[in-house]
């Protein structure tokens, strides 16, 4: 479920069109803005970041725009490993048009928090964090409530990245927690709403003759093909270690 195979980028980005377009956008965007220095990039940033003052003045755009920023490439590269991680498995379950949608709502509800909490004070912040921990608030009311849909190896790595992640928010400083938490709030609230009719993850594949090739096959964790379970926890090890990594680098000041 979190585990990419797909043998190409190509493939990746037919498989889950919507999460590869976000990821180039954080990129093209911080390639545009802090890379190259581009007198136009210099105006996107401007008129994208959220700034409490201006969203109090009429700027509500600025609810929405800076889920798509980043302050450096670091910020970009954190985020953007995140959704690769947690986002195919959502997309495909969801539908395109309902990922987007529930993505970009719990990214305005974390936005919004920010917002309320010092609403004509110039706070400026950026990231698309809020919007992926909704992400996590849609596979914890998953983990909750619909355990039809994903399996208790999965459901273990959501429980322990949540924590971590959790953890790291009020760890490390220059953190927009109201972001993470009501982000996440408001992807648990979108759960029951947006995993109604979902189907559970099944890995694609361009081997597959036909559609009728793919599906779900509600015993796959029976079958002596399925991955090893020391498997499993060595790529959950290896998250964990990137993402503590990535933490206490950014607590010292590298990033």
């Amino acid at each position: 479920m979190f585990i990419r195979t797909e043998k190409s980028i190509k493939e990746f980005m037919r498989f889950y069109p919507v999460v590869a377009t976000l990821i180039i956008i954080h990129f093209l965007l911080w390639i545009i803005i802090d890379l190259l220095r581009l007198p136009f990039g210099e105006t996107i940033y401007n008129y994208g970041a959220g700034v409490n003052l201006f969203i109090h003045q009429g700027d509500y755009w600025r609810l929405i725009t800076p889920i798509f920023l980043h302050a450096n490439f670091m910020h970009a590269l954190f985020n953007s490993f995140s959704l690769l991680i947690f986002g195919p498995a959502l997309e495909q379950m969801l539908g395109k048009t309902k990922f987007i949608i529930a993505y970009l709502i719990a990214g305005m509800v974390g936005n919004i928090a920010t917002y309320a909490f010092h609403p004509t004070a110039f706070v400026v912040f950026i990231g698309a964090s809020g919007a992926i921990f909704g992400l996590f608030g849609i596979y914890m009311y998953m983990v909750m409530f619909r355990k039809d849909l994903i399996d208790s190896a999965n459901a273990q790595i959501i429980l322990v990245i949540f924590v971590i992640g959790l953890i790291m928010t009020f760890l490390q400083p220059n953190i927009n927690i109201q972001a993470h938490i009501f982000g996440f709030i408001g992807g648990a609230a979108l759960g029951p709403i947006v995993l109604h009719r979902a189907q559970p993850f099944f890995q694609k594949t361009y081997e597959s003759k036909s559609s009728n090739d793919i599906g779900f096959d509600p015993n796959r964790w029976k079958k002596k093909h399925r991955v090893p379970a020391n498997i499993r926890k060595n790529w959950l090890w290896i998250i964990l270690a990137i993402l503590v990594l990535i933490g206490l680098l950014g607590r010292i000041g590298f990033l």
